[in-house]
């Protein structure tokens, strides 16, 4: 992957983390403003990620998008709104990530 694709994955996975945090902001407290402001946030990184489907497929885009965005807004639910997973739901986030390391490596592993 390109340093411009870093950037615009980096830039995406902000995007959608400062939309979780907005989403969960709305969720504790209503109203409309936080709702288009989440809506704005979400847009934006979806459309930051239609460049990198272009530049890099659909499969590895969405699946490395997918699991960046799994562990930072993990990390942000459990480090700034306190909330716990479980073993099992921990255990989840583990595979997961797991997953995509042959989806994201496949290629380069292929040419060895």
């Amino acid at each position: 992957m390109s340093f411009s694709g870093l950037a615009q994955l980096g830039a995406s996975t902000v995007m959608f983390l400062l939309a979780a945090a907005a989403a969960k902001q709305w969720g504790l407290a209503p109203s409309l403003g936080k709702m288009l402001l989440t809506l704005a946030l979400y847009s934006a990184g979806n459309l930051i990620m239609l460049r990198l489907v272009r530049e890099f497929g659909m499969s590895v885009s969405f699946s490395l998008s997918a699991v960046i965005q799994l562990v930072s807004v993990n990390v942000v639910a459990l480090a700034f709104f306190g909330e716990r997973l479980d073993a099992l739901q921990a255990t989840g986030v583990v595979l997961a990530i797991a997953a995509v390391a042959p989806i994201t490596l496949g290629p380069y592993m292929q040419k060895l």
